[in-house]
């Protein structure tokens, strides 16, 4: 596959990716608020703390697509391993890791407010892990990225 093709599915897996993330966060939360609300009208409290705090929640998931469609750019433009590319992934690594912390403290913020269930509180844990992982391995390829944009500066200077 090469550099041009690559770069093209990657920036429609990104568009996909966006999409979803676009219904999710204007449709799914809204809709899912909305039908807990219908069946546990106590709950009613619970409805806007919940609410804006998933919504800011993926404020950081819609700036690493912005990143990683930056990093498609470049792949196209055959610059994959460039410094550039290693401070998106740079980038990426802090958004995820950011989020991951906001949705922890969020989470046990809300459980010490009364507004969450220890066992909805023990999910997050899995959407924490997620959020972990995700940055390590923008962090682990930020690193790869770097070191191989600079071995091929000097491979560039050694003709």
């Amino acid at each position: 596959m090469d550099q041009k093709t690559l770069a093209w599915w990657l920036k429609a897996v990104i568009l996909g990716i966006g999409i979803c993330g676009l219904v999710v966060f204007l449709w799914l939360v809204p809709f899912a608020g909305k039908g807990i609300l219908e069946g546990y009208p106590e709950f009613e409290g619970w409805y806007l703390p919940w609410f804006i705090f998933l919504e800011i929640s993926g404020l950081p998931c819609f700036g690493v697509l912005c990143f990683g469609w930056k990093i498609a750019v470049n792949i196209g433009g055959d610059r994959s391993f460039s410094m550039e590319n290693a401070g998106f992934l740079k980038k990426i690594a802090y958004c995820a890791g950011g989020d991951t912390v906001y949705f922890f403290i969020g989470n046990i913020i809300l459980w010490l407010c009364g507004m969450n269930h220890p066992g909805v509180l023990l999910a997050s844990l899995l959407v924490d892990f997620i959020g972990i992982a995700v940055s390590v391995a923008a962090a682990g390829l930020s690193h790869l990225v770097e070191k191989a944009a600079k071995l091929q500066e000097e491979s560039e200077f050694t003709i």
